[in-house]
């Protein structure tokens, strides 16, 4: 009998024997193949494969399947059905017509999955299960100990690559690509290369699903769940399947590399590698990646879902509200005390021009109505707290000074009105209008609710006041309506007075001015 057991091995590897004594395979007790010549195949981290010439098969295998399966170290592997006088096995067969260098010896070769009704009898030969030992070195120690304590995907990005140089990696480029959740950005792609003095940064849009530098690329390949990818780049090997194996080849790489970095929620996110060395990457070196393929990616989970959580609280409740919620303002009843401006700005005749439009039109007139005064009410130092129907509720905090939050309220109030007329004609509405209500005074700014849902939002007459404010100008046909309490000092010359008004649900009478929009006294505002 012939005892086959590989030597333990700290590092990754492949070893390919040859059995001395015949191997017989049988289906459902039918003899399908018979050789002396067959092989076993030892992989870390694999059970033992045993492979025989295709000559050797006695019943037929079909023309290969649409199935394939890729090994970095292997190459890509065809299946096959098997067609014996038991009966047919799919996809049971699989085979390397066109291995890599660390597993020629199985070229031409055919090996069998596990099935009840497939025997492989290896007769004399006693195949013994590998031991290995840990796998260990600078990078995993890295992993282990000092990468925790990294605050960035960018800085852990550079590290990973020093990393895998003291490993003795021949990098010449890393990159990972890490599918986010933001409404305008589809992730975050890192770039390192040797020949760069700073690790690149991208952050593309939804568009580049769309663009045929990522359609033909083998980062959607791997993000597909389709499997890895390896293209050796020197001379003589087809490189014609993605563009950007020939711009690396002509940038002097050699080997490449794209494998999936699996995130916990089943969306796959890409690493790929590149080396410039002649030799390529080598079985050892790949195969560490690979082995700490699933630590790294959890690294960038971590990091990712840092940063969705951020753009989430940013895009549902605003940056300021959202930072706080990060910083543990979580709890029900937490809240400050703040003095500020509050806006309340509201699109007229909504529900007509709904009728008029149609829902999806009028879906895309609000979003750049929302869009448009978003931009002007943060530029001018306010946050958009929420949307509220067709309307859009905001703040503007005093801070340490009270003034300039009245001005660049009363400043971005002007500017939405100004910019209906261009959107009104651009979607087709002339005579797009909205009304603006404005107060000044004491409000909660923090968290009510529930025990189970909360809303980060501001409490407070103030609010109720504008709320209100805005309702009036509607009935007298003023677009922007503001307390006495808002109205700053640059603005009282244009200011049209309204006297005290009684509004619903507001004890006491409310001394009001009309502000027109025309004219912009605030336009040169100092804090």
């Amino acid at each position: 009998m012939n005892v086959h057991a590989p030597q333990q091995t700290t590092s990754y590897g492949i070893i390919v024997e040859r059995l001395n004594q015949p191997v017989y395979i049988r289906h459902k007790g039918q003899l399908i193949a018979q050789s002396a010549n067959a092989k076993v195949m030892y992989e870390t981290r694999h059970s033992p494969a045993i492979y025989i010439p295709v000559a050797d098969m006695i019943a037929r295998l079909s023309e290969p399947t649409a199935h394939r399966t890729f090994c970095p170290f292997k190459g890509t592997a065809d299946y096959r059905d098997l067609l014996s006088p038991m009966g047919t096995l799919s996809n049971i067969a699989w085979q390397y017509n066109c291995s890599f260098s660390d597993a020629h010896e199985i070229c031409n070769h055919v090996s069998f999955l596990a099935h009840d009704d497939l025997e492989i009898d290896t007769g004399g030969n006693e195949i013994l299960d590998p031991q290995y030992r840990s796998i260990s070195g600078p990078l995993v120690d890295w992993l282990l100990r000092d990468a925790a304590y990294i605050a960035t995907p960018e800085a852990f990005t550079e590290a990973l690559a020093d990393k895998m140089i003291e490993q003795g990696f021949a990098l010449s480029r890393l990159s990972v690509l890490a599918w986010s959740l933001h409404p305008m950005i589809a992730g975050k792609h890192y770039l390192w290369s040797k020949t760069k003095e700073e690790l690149q940064v991208f952050a593309p849009s939804y568009a580049i699903y769309d663009e045929p530098k990522y359609r033909n690329s083998p980062m959607l390949h791997v993000s597909q769940g389709l499997g890895g990818v390896r293209h050796r780049l020197t001379a003589g090997n087809e490189i014609t399947a993605f563009p950007i194996l020939e711009d690396l080849q002509n940038e002097g790489a050699t080997d490449y590399v794209a494998m999936p970095l699996p995130f916990s929620d089943g969306r796959i996110n890409v690493m790929t590698v590149a080396t410039d060395t002649p030799d390529g990457f080598s079985t050892e070196h790949l195969g560490l990646i690979f082995e700490c393929s699933a630590v790294i990616a959890r690294f960038y989970e971590v990091f990712m879902q840092r940063e969705n959580a951020k753009s989430l609280l940013e895009t549902y409740v605003g940056k300021r509200s959202g930072a706080r919620v990060l910083g543990g303002e979580i709890r029900r009843g937490d809240g400050d005390e703040i003095d500020a401006a509050i806006m309340f700005c509201d699109l007229r005749g909504s529900t007509l021009l709904e009728d008029l439009l149609g829902r999806k039109a009028y879906i895309a007139l609000l979003n750049t109505f929302f869009e448009s005064t978003s931009d002007l009410i943060e530029e001018n130092g306010g946050e958009v707290l929420k949307f509220i129907g067709d309307a859009v509720l905001a703040v503007f905090p005093a801070g340490s000074n009270p003034d300039l939050a009245r001005q660049n309220a009363l400043k971005a109030a002007r500017l939405i009105v100004q910019a209906l007329k261009p959107i009104g004609a651009e979607m087709g509405v002339p005579d797009l209008d909205c009304a603006i209500g404005i107060a000044f005074g004491s409000v909660t700014y923090g968290n009510i609710g529930s025990r189970e849902r909360l809303d980060f939002t501001v409490i407070g007459q103030a609010a109720n006041i504008a709320a209100r404010l805005g309702d009036y100008g509607k009935s007298i046909n003023a677009q922007i309506v503001v307390d006495d309490q808002s109205l700053c000092k640059t603005c009282t010359a244009t200011a049209q007075p309204l006297g005290p008004l009684k509004l619903h649900n507001v004890s006491r009478s409310v001394v009001s001015y009309a502000i027109p929009p025309e004219h912009n006294d605030c336009s040169d505002i100092r804090s």
